[in-house]
């Protein structure tokens, strides 16, 4: 069994909001099972972490749930959130106008890194 889950949000297409909400949602279910989660935000999707966003979308058209309250449980369960570094500038995203949730900034490399570690899956969306 890994001990770990790296989820690189990369081709999340912010458009289709009924695709939105899975990746936050596995992602709790394995912290909560005491896997190690790390999600990175590359391409569009760091937008999710710009406050005030991902509050708007909803992934159901029931709009019960938002996105940023799927965030908020997966973060909450213990899901460390990173943005891409050299996606930030391109899509807005700054410390100043981050959510509260966001962990940290990581590029590139740190991504590589923890993907090709022993007992570590990645998931891609």
């Amino acid at each position: 069994m890994a001990d770990k889950i790296v989820i690189m949000l990369l081709t999340l297409d912010l458009d289709r909001y009924g695709t939105l909400g899975a990746p936050f949602f596995q992602a709790t279910v394995a912290a909560v099972m005491d896997i190690e989660v790390e999600m990175y935000f590359a391409g569009q999707s760091t937008r999710l972490l710009i406050e005030g966003f991902a509050e708007t979308i909803h992934p159901g058209t029931a709009r019960e749930k938002s996105v940023y309250s799927f965030m908020q449980d997966a973060h909450e369960a213990g899901v460390k959130f990173y943005a891409c570094t050299g996606a930030m500038k391109e899509n807005g995203l700054t410390p100043e106008n981050a959510i509260p949730e966001m962990d940290g900034m990581r590029g590139g490399a740190a991504f590589i890194g923890e993907v090709i570690e022993d007992n570590v899956v990645t998931l891609t969306y």
